[in-house]
């Protein structure tokens, strides 16, 4: 329990913390290879996706840390306590169909950043994305959340100095930048495109996790009077770890439009790297590299926290996170054996991300706004309305790239 005293004494710094490991999230491979695809395409036209992207994610990731803080649940064992067995079990279906695809998108970009710094084959590379990711689970089953908060949060900075070192180095239109804020596609494959940017920006598996990673650090018996304080402390956990996600995000796609744009290859992770490093020199592209090896390392952890709460909380069951780990590299693994095209897979990975967000973000919504279960602690209606507009965009978007691809256009 958490006592009022030690949350008004605990120094503002002290209680950041899980905002920033679910932002780890926001930064994986599938990010990646969707901003860079978006940007080496088509330049800096989808910079407004990122922007709306991040705004709600900031509002969605916000509402599942407070569901948490209130309740003392996380969103997946609240949805388990409320759903009928057979309605339970789909959702946790379509929820373990997200994180399969998260997965692939963490382990791919992994090897992937194995094999351009060190040459490795691609599904060597992946074997040791597993394993490592093992190591980092171990250090939470066995010290806590506290010490994996600390080498995800490690691995973050690392993801940021890979990424941010090629925008300041290579060449930037912020002309072009700023005029790529104002909304706009040009053509089919721009909206899958940004379903696959939107779905690698506002991740449902963060979702699920946040609310578990909020409740898990600061316990699940707070007392009312510590809610206010602790709440202050999310927003500003929020806000600041999801401006270095964003700004990390909007990073890759500046660096690819003003750099990649019109050049043949560059819609590839391969093939990007390639032409930094021949452009920009070979720092920036080991620094590119080490970017995206920290980011598989960090995200294919949390992803693994993700499923492991998504199971516990719908299935009311738990297999020891380093044995989930293990099984479900597996699929990844296949598809890196078939010979599936690294980068595209990772897009495509994203896609069905996209898919998965409102089965996530609409109950996190109804549950918010319940003041049955949020007493006081409720959204209220100003805070709704925006939350239900977040919801009507994104899956206004969704049958948009559903209608692309049943009718072939996508």
């Amino acid at each position: 329990m958490l006592s009022r005293r030690r949350v008004g004494r605990q120094p503002l710094a002290w209680l950041l913390g899980p905002a920033f490991v679910a932002a780890v999230a926001y930064v994986d491979p599938g990010n990646v290879a969707a901003n860079i695809t978006a940007g080496a395409q088509y330049g800096y036209l989808l910079v407004w996706v990122l922007v709306v992207a991040n705004v709600m994610a900031m509002l969605v990731q916000y509402l599942s840390a407070k569901l948490g803080l209130v309740t003392g649940y996380s969103l997946p064992e609240l949805l388990g306590q409320r759903l009928p067995r057979g309605r339970r079990l789909t959702f946790w279906a379509q929820a373990e169909t997200v994180a399969a695809a998260t997965d692939l998108a963490e382990v791919i970009g992994g090897a992937i950043a194995l094999h351009i710094l060190f040459g490795l084959p691609l599904l060597m590379g992946g074997l040791l994305i597993g394993l490592v990711s093992m190591l980092l689970l171990a250090i939470q089953s066995r010290h806590g959340q506290r010490p994996f908060e600390f080498v995800i949060v490690g691995l973050l900075v690392i993801i940021t100095a890979g990424f941010l070192t090629g925008m300041f180095i290579g060449t930037v239109s912020w002309g072009e930048a700023l005029a790529g804020i104002i909304p706009r596609f040009e053509g089919t494959p721009t909206v899958v495109l940004a379903a696959s940017m939107l779905g690698a920006t506002v991740m449902p598996h963060a979702i699920y996790a946040h609310s578990s990673l909020a409740r898990d650090r600061h316990g699940d018996t707070i007392p009312p009077e510590a809610l206010p304080r602790l709440l202050r402390v999310t927003r500003w956990d929020v806000l600041l770890s999801l401006l270095v996600a964003g700004s990390v995000n909007i990073a890759m796609l500046l660096l690819a439009a003003g750099n990649l744009n019109g050049i043949p290859g560059t819609d590839s992770i391969e093939g990007a790297h390639a032409v930094i490093t021949d452009t920009l020199g070979p720092v920036v592209g080991v620094a590119f590299g080490v970017g995206l090896l920290a980011s598989g390392l960090a995200s294919t952890s949390v992803g693994c926290y993700a499923g492991s709460t998504i199971m516990g909380g719908l299935l009311h069951r738990q297999i020891p996170q380093v044995v989930r780990r293990a099984v479900t590299l597996l699929p990844a693994l296949i598809v890196i054996a078939a010979g599936v095209e690294p980068t595209w897979a990772l897009v495509l990975s994203q896609v069905v991300l996209s898919l998965g967000i409102p089965f996530a973000l609409i109950p996190l919504v109804v549950l918010s706004s319940d003041q049955t279960l949020m007493g006081g602690f409720a959204i209220r209606v100003p805070l709704q309305v925006a939350s239900w507009v977040v919801v009507a965009l994104i899956v206004s978007l969704n049958l948009a790239l559903i209608g692309l691809l049943v009718t072939g256009r996508g």
